[in-house]
């Protein structure tokens, strides 16, 4: 990844401001070759479906798309996304447990699939297969089964229940619906449970060949994949040390044990978003003021906590110093520019700081962009720093942006 001087960010803060986003793009691109790789030397026939929600700044999205990956969504906002970056319907898989019934029939006669995450959603389906007779209508099932981590998922449904079995049963019954691919997602991203996943989607593959004929494209074993961290971070999460290796071997050796013998084999599909995205991006900041409160060392900053997406844990931080008067804090705490109380980017930061230091926030291209609401100041430029070059990415919002939707 490539160093952010304070020569570096004066540069860029002069002309996109003091908060900002910086993206590497190539760092990305990077992680998810390394991922496919891992997973393809067990099973060759492996793919990505990138999750969206996770960061969708277009020129991610694209990364994947031109390396001929899939798009995993669960909005018609991410699908708009897809769609705006070329993404071809038959590349995407809508998950999620809601969607527009309008959105969706429009997405499905295109030749996209999605994935049903309940059985009313699936006779929403039929609905529209049986409006147009003339087109095929591509499906997936969410299979929720037990992988032993203690943990009930909402989503999917029960492999168990009669409802599961009865779609499998009216498709036979449909003649243009057609069984694109099984799907499961468990938010655990312990390695080991990997195993049971990979395990729990074959037992639910071999039975719906068996009873009912049918054989999915896609066995998409979801997300949940932890990638590239420090060490502060990983501790912080109480994460064992883990490699792309450590998942891939739990899973895909499952289906090429499987499939070892077999004609027709399905593709394996995984939904990486964290693993991947996490650490191509850094946040940042400025610190505006310095004040002892009742012995307390109080830093603010010009960003918040809404920016970095972590909350009850310190982000890997590097503070970039300009000349000037430091402080040699003992425990202080890094605030944001917000009037809430919680709003801390770090707590307990030992170390010489000034103001009009800047602050780099690592492993920031998570759940960041995507859920930073425009609460009291707009959202800041994002800045990819790939290759040598400067491409902005975003632009910083306005209060326009933020009130268009009003009437005043």
């Amino acid at each position: 990844m490539i160093d952010l001087s304070f020569e570096k960010i004066k540069e860029l803060s002069k002309e996109y401001g003091d908060s900002f986003y910086v993206l590497d793009s190539d760092v990305f691109k990077d992680n998810c070759e390394k991922l496919l790789d891992s997973f393809k030397q067990y099973y060759e026939k492996t793919n990505l479906a990138y999750s969206y929600k996770t960061n969708y700044i277009p020129k991610l999205v694209k990364i994947i798309n031109d390396n001929g990956g899939f798009a995993e969504v669960v909005s018609g906002m991410e699908l708009c996304i897809a769609e705006r970056t070329g993404v071809r319907p038959k590349m995407i898989f809508w998950n999620g447990p809601v969607k527009s019934k309008k959105e969706a029939e429009r997405f499905l006669i295109s030749g996209g699939t999605i994935n049903v995450d309940s059985y009313s959603e699936f006779l929403t389906v039929c609905e529209i297969a049986k409006k147009h007779k003339n087109d095929i209508i591509n499906i997936g099932v969410r299979c929720n089964y037990d992988i032993g981590d203690g943990v009930i998922s909402r989503f999917g449904l029960d492999v168990e229940k009669d409802e599961f079995n009865k779609i499998f049963e009216m498709i036979l019954s449909i003649d243009n619906i057609e069984l694109k691919s099984l799907q499961a997602h468990f938010a655990n991203r312990n390695y080991k449970y990997w195993n049971e996943k990979a395990k729990g989607m074959i037992s639910v593959y071999d039975k719906i060949v068996a009873t009912y004929g049918l054989r999915p494209s896609f066995l998409d074993l979801g997300g949940g994949i932890s990638g590239d961290m420090p060490d502060s971070l990983r501790e912080q999460l109480k994460l064992d040390r883990f490699s792309f290796d450590d998942y891939a071997g739990r899973a895909a050796t499952v289906f090429s044990e499987y499939f070892r013998d077999k004609k027709d084999i399905p593709w394996l599909i995984i939904e990486p978003g964290t693993a991947v995205a996490a650490n191509c991006m850094r946040y940042v900041c400025k610190v505006e003021t310095i004040k002892d409160i009742r012995g307390k060392i109080i830093i603010t900053t010009n960003g918040s906590q809404k920016n970095i997406s972590m909350s009850g844990i310190n982000p890997p931080m590097q503070v970039v110093g300009c000349e000037g008067e430091k402080l040699n804090c003992e425990k202080a705490d890094i605030a944001g520019y917000t009037c809430i109380e919680s709003d801390y980017l770090y707590k307990n930061y030992c170390g010489k700081i000034g103001v009009g230091d800047y602050l780099v926030f690592g492993s920031c291209g998570s759940y960041s962009v995507v859920m930073k609401p425009p609460f009291i100041f707009p959202n800041v430029p994002v800045i990819d720093i790939s290759s040598g070059k400067t491409e902005l990415i975003k632009r910083a919002e306005k209060y326009e942006d933020i009130f268009t939707t009003y009437n005043f």
